[in-house]
């Protein structure tokens, strides 16, 4: 039962150094953080995104940890696992509710002007034609 208590440390220790990374805006853009569309559109929405979400994760690294500790001081098998599966779910709740927080932000953060001033640089995408509209 000793692994199964450390389980939710060691997840718990990953996301929270995540989450320190978001917050502190020293999270590189290559796979882990906030990822949706909005995300992703600029590095200012990406940085602004899991800076926000960086404290719930943070949190939800501190429940995973604590729950694995609370697990291997449980005296039967039950305990550690309810105690697993209880910091489990809710890191999971905590790392969600901060992506969604993280891509509300994101979404106020304004579009990226275009090369040559956000008129049409004859890129031919079809903005310039929306543009008139």
């Amino acid at each position: 039962m000793f692994v199964l208590a450390l389980i939710p440390v060691v997840l718990g220790l990953v996301v929270g150094w995540g989450g320190v990374l978001g917050w502190r805006e020293k999270l590189v853009d290559r796979g882990a953080g906030v990822r949706t569309e909005a995300t992703l559109r600029s590095a200012q929405a990406f940085r602004t995104a899991n800076k926000v979400a960086g404290l719930p994760t943070i949190v939800a690294g501190l429940v995973g940890i604590l729950a694995g500790v609370a697990g291997l001081f449980m005296p039967t098998t039950a305990g550690v696992v309810i105690a697993v599966l209880v910091g489990l779910v809710g890191m999971f709740a905590l790392v969600t509710a901060g992506g969604l927080l993280g891509h509300r932000a994101a979404l106020a953060v304004p579009e990226p002007i275009a090369p040559g001033g956000g008129g049409c640089s004859g890129c031919a995408c079809g903005g310039c034609s929306l543009q008139k509209a």
